[in-house]
């Protein structure tokens, strides 16, 4: 039961192989079972990449399934076509297209389980570019809220600077003017005369000013403050708002690029492992010598064009032949006087016929 499956699975006859020797039967099992394993593995690696993909296991055991009946049907059609031939050359350029293709069936096989054996190292890159990406998405937010940030805080200190400035202006005219009534500058006379009256009325202006721009700059701060706090809020939200999309990127193409990021060569023995088998059976059936199988198949293929072309040949003669009896009757029949009054009859009935047909319908169109 096993032996018909696998050697259904290698796409043989089975008619042909139950004929043949036992070594000739256990080479196209063993074939068989080639294909059958390799697309077990797609069958595995598919449903690991629809998992990634979708998170769905009934998704993922459907497609998976798809995937490796997809694979069978190939890698089968591939070692089924393949036929032994004389020439060694001829095999080989038969055979190019088939391993092309088993390469490229052999790197779609091997990349999902390359993603599930490397999974732990593959994790620590992308928790490595999730920091990365989280670090740059700071970086962008801020330079974004950076410009109206740092004009916000140089009007502030302007207006710092502007209070300072008035605040010493204002204490050097209280210094004046205390002086000029102890006497010490200005008239060098002690008491409140005109002299320090005009220096108390600057020192009083000042004052005011101060005081009128200290209430500005209040309301400014409080502004600017307000604005500040905006500006925080709008980063924290839009850091935010992308923090669960940089959380999400562990997708199937994430995961390739980090698988790409790690050492190349146990990659490469992985693929070098699955390119072995997926084509397998292809080089066996290159390397092994022409079988008993071979010859019978053979023979029956060449049976079967023998029969068609005889079958051909027997068409075209009969055709031949067909042409030449036809020609033959009519030409007898343009000189018998029977079939001539006969078709005469019947060409007179036709043609009376339709005279009374046309009558009918014209008299419908006058009556109309």
């Amino acid at each position: 039961m096993l032996r018909s499956f696998f050697w259904m699975c290698s796409g043989a006859d089975s008619e042909l192989l139950r004929d043949c020797p036992g070594f000739e039967q256990i080479k196209y099992a063993g074939v068989g079972g080639t294909v059958f394993f390799t697309a077990l593995m797609a069958f595995i690696a598919g449903s690991y990449a629809l998992h990634t993909v979708f998170e769905s296991i009934p998704i993922a055991i459907a497609g998976g399934s798809v995937w490796g009946l997809l694979i069978f049907n190939l890698d089968r059609f591939i070692v089924s076509t393949m036929k032994k031939q004389d020439n060694k050359w001829s095999e080989w350029l038969q055979a190019l297209p088939r391993i092309v293709l088993a390469i490229i069936i052999a790197v779609v096989i091997a990349k999902p389980l390359e993603l599930k054996i490397f999974e732990r190292e593959i994790d620590r890159v992308i928790l490595s570019q999730e920091h990365q990406m989280l670090l740059d998405d700071q970086g962008e937010v801020a330079a974004l809220y950076a410009t109206e940030r740092a004009g916000l805080e140089e009007q502030s200190k302007d207006l710092e600077s502007r209070i300072a400035q008035k605040e010493a202006e204002v204490n050097e005219l209280y210094d004046t003017f205390i002086a000029e009534a102890e006497g010490r500058e200005g008239t060098l006379l002690i008491g409140k005369g005109p002299v320090y009256a005009e220096k108390r009325a600057k020192h009083d202006e000042a004052l005011a000013e101060l005081r009128s721009l200290k209430e500005e700059a209040t309301s400014a701060q409080q502004g600017i403050s307000t604005r500040l706090e905006e500006l925080k809020a709008s980063e924290a939200q839009q850091l935010a708002e992308s923090q669960p999309i940089i959380e999400g990127y562990d997708g199937l193409m994430a995961r390739v690029h980090a698988l790409d990021q790690l050492p190349w060569l146990p990659s490469f023995f992985i693929f070098l492992l699955f390119l072995a088998i997926e084509t397998a059976p292809v080089f066996a059936k290159l390397t092994s010598p022409k079988g008993i199988y071979d010859i019978r198949y053979a023979e029956q293929e060449d049976t079967v064009a023998v029969w068609a072309e005889q079958k051909q040949v027997q068409r075209a003669a009969l055709l031949k032949a067909d042409m030449a009896l036809n020609k033959r009757v009519y030409a007898s029949l343009q000189d018998e006087e029977e079939t001539y009054h006969y078709k005469k009859q019947k060409a007179r009935v036709l043609i009376q016929f339709q005279t009374d047909a046309f009558l009918e319908e014209q008299k419908g169109l006058v009556g109309g």
